[in-house]
């Protein structure tokens, strides 16, 4: 399958972001100006901890959709790592978190766990793992990492390795309150099916045009809003397992 045009990302804006105008505006707000309905949901039955072993074993040639945002203010580039947890269970789920309000950085969003890479980690696996352990308490012993996607780099200048793990159930979470306010669960099928990918645009002073992606998720009354960064990893996977 040919990748829609990247048109969500702007590779090198003439003028940083504001960040101060970045942070001031909602996300649910800003209008959708397309549902990716029509592009094909990724088969139940490509989504088994049976077909991911085997997707990662021997990857596809394919291309992701999504690279980089633009940025804001002049922080220094940072390698990153996230864990994408796919937990095995009836219905695979994605493992997600919502950060502190108090975070330096992207305060209040849903995000995958992680951080930065640190000198002490072997690679970014264990970066990723580290970070998982430290936020919400995920121990290594249920996790088994597949591989990792391409870099992302985020509007706050990290460059971030998406590594996806399957996570047996029978884990105890315990949240890091200085980094996560919530903890929760997203079915797999329901973020690779584009059905539910919107796409958001935004054009403000000094804002540059702007386009994200969203994947929201109604988890009984409260709605999660997936979205940005997560959602343009999210995208990336979908890309991957579709190829």
């Amino acid at each position: 399958m040919n990748p829609r045009p990247a048109v969500l990302v702007d590779p090198e804006p003439a003028e940083p972001i504001n960040a101060v105008s970045l942070a001031s505006f909602e996300p649910r707000d800003v209008p959708v100006v397309r549902v990716d309905s029509d592009l094909p949901a990724v088969p139940h039955d490509q989504l088994t901890v049976s077909a991911l072993r085997a997707r990662f074993a021997r990857p596809p040639v394919w291309t992701p959709e999504l690279r980089r945002e633009p940025r804001a203010g002049h922080r220094a580039p940072a390698q990153a790592a996230v864990l994408v947890p796919i937990v095995q269970r009836r219905e695979p789920t994605v493992l997600l978190t919502e950060r502190a309000t108090q975070m330096s950085t992207h305060s209040g969003q849903v995000a995958f766990p992680g951080g930065r890479v640190d000198p002490e980690d072997a690679n970014v696996a264990a970066a990723a793992l580290r970070e998982a352990w430290e936020e919400v308490g995920l121990s290594a012993d249920y996790i088994e990492v597949l591989g990792s996607l391409p870099t992302y780099t985020t509007v706050t200048s990290f460059i971030v390795t998406p590594v996806i793990a399957l996570v047996q159930p029978g884990f105890h979470l315990t949240l890091s309150p200085s980094e996560v306010a919530d903890a929760f669960e997203v079915p797999l099928s329901h973020l690779m099916n584009p059905a539910n990918h919107r796409r958001h645009a935004m054009v403000g002073e000094g804002l540059n045009a702007r386009q994200w992606f969203s994947m929201p998720y109604q988890d009984g009354l409260q709605e999660r809003f997936i979205w940005g960064a997560t959602a343009g990893m999210l995208r990336n996977f979908y890309r991957f397992l579709s190829a």
